[in-house]
């Protein structure tokens, strides 16, 4: 069941969200769920080459275009609740202030899922390392002996890698696929909204719909048009085979 489930995004950048796991957010959010999308970088330096390519911009001209398509990208998903970290990209700077500010994130919200980058992008560091980081910060969480004042632990909770962008030459294998039909329109309309980005709009809806062609083969169910895919950190277990 959806409804009611707590759901806590970790993006490395303003768009990475949308263009891998929007139709999900949106689908969850359709169906009653609680999420947070936490957004850690507006991609200035590393993700933003649209909008450098313009001319005369600065790191803060460029960070508000970022932070107002990002803005828009939540609307269009319905994200009521999102957090702009307004950390530097390119690298991500990781230390034991950030650590902690993770685990006291995921303490605050008491996730049963989490979102965020898978363990290989070959082409982006800012990604990996983030997995990493939430990963590590998730096992630390769940622990009695980690202590944060005020804040209880949490419970072992599903985490699942999106789809990096160069899927095969970064070794991904996914092995849950998401049907987002009913939030496609909207995933659309959250990717338009990043002019810096313009580029990748198309690649994702193909994308969409090659997921879409998997999720119908696999499950039997031709009503499937369009899905997301995603790797889980974690073994699946059940009382019976699923």
């Amino acid at each position: 069941m959806i409804k009611d489930k707590k759901m806590l995004v970790f993006s490395a950048h303003a768009a990475d969200y949308v263009w891998r796991s929007g139709g999900t957010i949106a689908k969850y959010i359709e169906n009653g769920a609680d999420v947070t999308v936490i957004v850690m970088t507006f991609g200035v330096r590393g993700e933003s080459n649209g909008i450098w390519k313009k001319g005369n911009q600065t790191y803060e001209s460029v960070k508000e275009v970022r932070k107002k398509e990002t803005a828009a990208a939540a609307e269009a998903l319905g994200v009521k609740n999102i957090e702009y970290w307004d950390l530097v990209d390119y690298p991500i700077n990781i230390d034991q202030d950030l650590e902690d500010r993770v685990l006291h994130t995921i303490r605050k919200y008491q996730p049963d899922i989490i979102i965020t980058h898978d363990k290989n992008d070959i082409l982006n560091p800012d990604h990996n390392a983030i997995h990493e980081l939430v990963w590590r910060s998730s096992i630390l969480s769940n622990s009695d002996g980690v202590i944060t004042e005020g804040m209880p632990t949490t419970k072992q909770m599903k985490i699942f890698g999106f789809e990096p962008h160069q899927t095969e030459i970064s070794g991904f294998v996914p092995n849950q696929f998401i049907d987002i039909t009913s939030a496609y329109d909207k995933k659309v309309a959250a990717m338009n909204c990043f002019e810096g980005q313009h580029h990748l709009i198309e690649y994702y809806k193909q994308r969409a719909f090659l997921r879409g062609n998997h999720a119908r083969r696999l499950s039997g169910n031709k009503e499937y048009k369009y899905a997301e895919s995603f790797a889980s950190f974690y073994p699946v277990v059940s009382e019976e085979l699923v």
